[in-house]
């Protein structure tokens, strides 16, 4: 279907261009949004004759959105998801989740105005456009975590989920047996310590008779005497 673009749309055209697309994108996109119109005999003839108007509209809401854009730009919002050790989220992050953030900062933004190719599923710092208008984007940083402590850690460069790595590494611990043969698994403290009071008691029954002889034999020298 060939449209009229009415404002820039990335990777098609800027105002006025007159650009071929499939069916169901300008029904489903571009021409609900006001973006576009039917490239009729009749629709270019009255887009020509609005043309100054349209372009004066335009110009004065790029103004605007370019003033806004020093406010937004480079700015971070912090959104706390819950996630797995390995830092999965247990659902994702999406241009509702992010609009409604910079709105709660006192910035009104609509989900649209959220450029995100794909929802966000990790813990960390994410990259993300604001387009303010068709002409002025910005990028903006989403710092996703599970606490604002751990927001505060990736703000200053620390991997969250590396540094759980490392502590659950650090945690781990294996007893360590100096005699034990090489190869031959270390016993356990207990164990060891059970079978050496074992022996213990069987030498002293071992012991036993002999001890008892030599003290009657002693008694036998006494009374001969």
């Amino acid at each position: 279907m060939d449209v009229i673009l009415l404002e820039r749309v990335e990777k098609l055209g800027a105002i006025g261009d007159v650009v071929s697309v499939k069916t169901g994108y300008a029904r489903n996109f571009l021409l609900p949004t006001g973006k576009a119109l039917r490239a009729t005999e009749g629709n270019r003839a009255k887009f020509e004759a609005d043309r100054a108007r349209i372009e004066a509209d335009n110009a004065k809401r790029r103004d605007i959105a370019r003033s806004d854009a020093k406010d937004i730009e480079g700015l971070t919002v912090i959104l706390i998801r819950q996630a797995s050790n390995a830092g999965q989220l247990y659902g994702s992050a999406a241009t509702r989740d992010i609009a409604e953030a910079l709105s709660a900062d006192g910035h009104k933004l609509t989900r649209n105005q959220i450029v995100l190719d794909k929802p966000i599923k990790t813990l960390g710092l994410h990259d993300v456009k604001v387009a303010l208008h068709p002409e002025v984007v910005v990028a903006i940083k989403v710092n996703v975590a599970r606490s604002t402590e751990e927001a505060e850690l990736q703000a200053k460069g620390v991997d969250v989920t590396q540094d759980q790595f490392e502590r659950d590494e650090a945690g781990f611990t294996e007893d360590f047996d100096p005699n034990a043969e090489p190869g031959i698994p270390s016993e356990a403290p207990a164990q060891a310590a059970a079978e050496a009071a074992t022996e213990v008691a069987d030498e002293d029954v071992s012991e036993a008779p002999a001890a008892e002889a030599a003290d009657d034999s002693a008694e036998a020298s006494d009374e001969k005497a």
